[in-house]
């Protein structure tokens, strides 16, 4: 069945949250909503308990407890199926985080979900209870600082535990680098900048060293990754909107809305109208 909402539904922290943030701890037997919906803040969560079944993106993760899973706010989630379950969350708003934390949440994204040791997921819980138990002291007249600082400290232990399972940045070469310099540039502009020349110019370098540090560390062309990104936004609008090819085409910066589907298919394997009619059935 088609979606009613013309664009991607964002799920909004409620008016009770606190300032940007929010946090809360569910049990759960069976699931009671399935709708694809991003978040509207940096996201964890935390899975104590039971069983989930997750598609993030088009792919699909069968997450056991103890793990946790984090949500950039550009990323298309759904639920697919789970049983008892309970689950610690928390999602943060930009304004709310520390400058450094908040740049390595772009960096790590898109993570996949990560298992915990019992010794990590022990620490984690305490932190979780004490940013719990700061955001119900209302009457607290450092509320929101307690909330606000805790909730970074547990956001930094848990970007850690992500960061724990890379190979750590002093270690990368300078190809490699690069290519992470490009790859968060591309997020921020994709919609506006199609030229690998135009990234090389951002970052300084010629656009064949651009190409070659990119494709001795990711396998792809700079090009390959420009169209990649593309599509897979091109996907969530198609699968998780009502809008038109040709809408979503100007949204992504192509005027020739022609152009833009024979792209999509030639990357999808499929056309961008069969995509959107295979998933709206």
């Amino acid at each position: 069945m088609r979606k009613n909402d013309q664009h991607i539904p964002v799920n909004t922290m409620t008016e009770n949250s606190g300032q940007g943030i929010s946090i809360d701890k569910i049990s759960l037997d069976k699931p009671d909503f399935k709708h694809s919906h991003r978040d509207d803040g940096y996201t964890f969560h935390i899975i104590e308990k039971g069983v989930i079944h997750i598609e993030i993106d088009f792919q699909k993760y069968e997450i056991h407890a103890p793990s946790v899973v984090y949500m950039h706010p550009n990323q298309v989630h759904r639920i697919l199926d789970f049983e008892k379950i309970t689950v610690c969350s928390l999602s943060v708003k930009d304004e709310n985080l520390n400058p450094d934390y908040l740049k390595l949440l772009e960096e790590i994204a898109p993570a996949k979900p990560l298992e915990l040791t019992n010794e990590t997921n022990s620490t984690l819980s305490d932190i979780f209870r004490l940013c719990y138990n700061f955001s119900i002291q209302k009457n607290n007249k450092l509320h929101y600082s307690l909330l606000k600082d805790s909730c970074n400290t547990l956001v930094a232990f848990l970007i850690s535990q992500f960061l724990d399972q890379n190979k750590p940045e002093s270690n990368f070469s300078r190809f490699e680098i690069v290519a992470k310099s490009f790859k968060l540039l591309l997020e921020k502009n994709y919609c506006n900048s199609k030229s690998p020349s135009g990234y090389a110019d951002q970052l300084n370098i010629s656009t064949s060293y651009l190409n070659e540090c990119v494709k001795n560390t990711t396998g792809s062309s700079v090009s390959q990754h420009i169209k990649n990104r593309v599509v897979l936004e091109a996907k969530r609008m198609l699968y998780h909107s009502e809008k038109s090819i040709k809408e979503i085409s100007f949204e992504l910066g192509y005027d020739d809305h022609s152009y833009f589907s024979r792209l999509f298919t030639k990357a999808a394997g499929i056309s961008a109208l069969a995509f959107q009619n295979k998933n709206h059935e």
